[in-house]
């Protein structure tokens, strides 16, 4: 290693997040409650900093509030050696930041890395002044939000340089220098049985010493334990492999159940019985969106035909779970018709908005392509999703979502769009207060009572 600057110490070094949604806030959590090591049981007396530019969710978890709902209020105001930051000030003096900023894609279906070109200057910046008090240790800047293979290095790491005067380490300037690395999150939101803790980390490093320092690190925090990547490129790599993988199986089973439907078939008669087989993996139909599965499989096929290849497989599973809102609403058209329900002006129950069960993540829901296709078709809607907040729909997709189903009315229509738990748990007699004996149901997750007038998707 230089002789000039030597890795941050392991157990004491001060920890900066810069992001504090979903998967950002679990990790200042666990960084900031563990003070015994996982792997060695040495004594931990690490401060944490958790750093946003969004001001309210700052004033938010200052108050031990969450509306991400992954985190407790006792758990988030009990823990002394944690801040909320909004002040850039405030990490000047970090030793390993850990970037876990959102990384969209555009209409265009195209990565946007604004959040993590933004995070990457802060970072840069953060450095920089950090090397005017500290010239003993060199800074560590980690990346677990998702990218496509090689971003980490090509795109994050130019504009860490460029903002921080700094090079890679070991070469050592002036200014001094830095190291980097890429662990994949792996967080599963509104899922309360796989915490942070539970679930095998990908870590990585550009060196060997950056590497095994930031395994090291990991490994302090994850029960589970860390798997240690040979590459940065292999890790990110990983990351977009994992979801590409579910993407496409939940697309073929999309394919299968658009089939079967036309056939006149139960796709989950048929999944019941091809689950008899011990290597069958029962997938299910659905909604496929999210900030995860529904966006991953774009950051690879944008780098795929950067380098001359066209990845058909993926981009054909991509439109098959893209088209699923529409195609319902179709086969929801077709069977109204079919009834001589009128369709223009019909108002249609939506239960469940968020992109999965038992989460208020609104981010990139499929719901809302069949809330657009209702409207193509002059139909009402009333939305009721206990989970989401009614501001934030609101303002991200201009659409009024209800906590509650009104009480008193019924509907012609209903779609059941998310399994959540307060939905699985209603009786029939429950359903039976908003719905008519000849109501049209669209079950899309296989939860409501099979004595109504149900037609799964």
């Amino acid at each position: 290693m230089s002789k000039f600057l030597k890795l941050p110490e392991l157990d004491s070094c001060k920890v900066g997040i810069i992001g504090t949604g979903y998967v950002g806030l679990p990790l200042a959590i666990e960084f900031a409650d563990r003070d015994i090591c996982y792997k060695t049981n040495r004594k931990l007396k690490r401060k944490v900093v958790a750093y946003d530019i969004n001001k309210e969710r700052i004033s938010q978890l200052r108050r031990g509030e969450d509306d991400t709902k992954e985190i407790s209020f006792n758990r988030i105001k009990n823990l002394k050696n944690l801040r909320f930051e909004n002040d850039f000030n405030a990490l000047s003096e970090v030793d390993v930041f850990i970037v876990t900023v959102p990384t969209p894609i555009d209409k265009e279906k195209r990565p946007n890395l604004s959040a993590l070109k933004d995070a990457s200057k802060t970072i840069g910046l953060a450095i920089k002044e950090r090397f005017k008090t500290n010239k003993q240790t060199f800074p560590i800047v980690i990346y677990e939000s998702t990218v496509y293979p090689s971003a980490t290095e090509e795109v994050c790491c130019s504009i860490l340089k460029e903002f921080s005067g700094c090079e890679l380490f070991p070469v050592t300037n002036k200014e001094g220098t830095f190291g980097l690395g890429y662990s994949p999150e792996r967080i599963n939101p509104g899922d309360s049985k796989h915490p942070l803790k539970s679930i095998v980390k990908v870590t990585s490093g550009h060196s060997t010493e950056v590497a095994n320092w930031i395994d090291q690190l990991y490994c302090s925090i994850i029960e589970a334990g860390t798997y240690k990547a040979s590459s940065i490129k292999v890790a990110e790599a990983s990351k977009i492999m994992e979801n590409t993988q579910r993407d496409l199986n939940i697309a073929l089973i999309n394919e299968l159940s658009i089939i079967f439907y036309k056939l006149g078939i139960n796709t989950d008669d048929v999944i019941n019985a091809a689950s008899s087989k011990w290597n069958f993996i029962p997938f299910r139909p659905g909604l496929v969106g999210g900030h995860c599965i529904g966006v991953d499989p774009y950051y690879l096929t944008y780098k795929a035909k950067l380098s001359g290849y066209y990845p058909d497989v993926i981009l054909a599973g991509r439109k098959i779970n893209d088209g699923m809102g529409f195609w319902i609403i179709e086969q929801l058209v077709i069977k109204m018709v079919n009834n001589s329900t009128k369709v223009g002006g019909c108002e249609v129950l939506v239960l469940g908005f968020s992109f999965k069960e038992n989460c208020p993540d609104i981010r990139n829901t499929k719901v809302h392509d069949m809330i657009v296709a209702l409207k193509m078709y002059s139909m009402q809607y009333t939305i009721v999703d206990p989970f989401v907040s009614c501001e934030k729909a609101q303002k991200e997709y201009e659409l009024e979502v209800l906590n509650n189903v009104p009480i008193g009315k019924k509907y012609k229509v209903i779609i059941l769009a998310v399994s959540h738990e307060p939905f699985c748990n209603w009786s029939l007699d429950e359903w039976q207060n908003f719905s008519y004996p000849d109501s049209i149901i669209f079950d899309i997750k296989g939860i409501v009572p099979k004595n109504l007038n149900t037609t799964r998707i």
